[in-house]
């Protein structure tokens, strides 16, 4: 079983994930942009966006699986998918592998995503890179939120302004 929350960034996908965690102790949690950072390591990234790279949906989708196959535990994954036709091509080889995927969407307001994503720190040795990362984050939090209409009919919709323990127990309910 796969349990994927999603969102924008600032949202709490990562903060719901570390308030699971302790509570579902046999689930591993699984951050697809791992795939990212390794795969910029050795290919360009024409569009900056590692999710563009086919090759990162098919590295996100069989690790998952493998995950899974191998050691027999849910999967935690925080990770921002909103492109519908990606969102389609991951979900579908999990679903094609025979692999429960429970996905919740975490609703804020773009105002308070705002003053999240200023609220952290990215980089603080770097401050050029930490605003180009401040930058794109904030720019990607209207596609985030418009994909709303887009995602998943069994999409299950969250607000991300509720106590992450709040959150946590509402996904423990729902995937039993």
């Amino acid at each position: 079983m796969i349990v994927w929350i999603n969102g924008a960034f600032g949202s709490g996908k990562t903060t719901l994930v570390e308030e699971l965690r302790p509570r579902w102790p046999e689930s591993l949690v699984f951050d697809p942009e791992m795939v990212g950072y390794v795969l910029r390591e050795i290919v360009e990234v024409p569009t900056g966006d590692f999710q563009d790279l086919r090759l990162w949906r098919r590295q996100v989708a069989d690790l998952a699986v493998g995950l899974i196959e191998e050691y027999r535990r849910p999967l935690l994954v925080p990770m921002t998918l909103v492109h519908p036709g990606y969102l389609h091509e991951i979900f579908g080889a999990l679903r094609d592998s025979d692999i429960v995927v429970h996905h919740f969407f975490l609703k804020v307001a773009p105002e308070v995503l705002e003053r999240r994503i200023d609220g952290r720190s990215f980089f603080p040795d770097d401050p050029a890179r930490e605003e180009r990362v401040r930058t794109w984050c904030k720019a990607r939090i209207g596609p985030c939120t418009a994909a709303v209409d887009t995602l998943p009919g069994d999409t299950v919709f969250l607000d991300g302004e509720s106590s992450p323990g709040e959150l946590a127990g509402q996904v423990l309910a729902r995937v039993g």
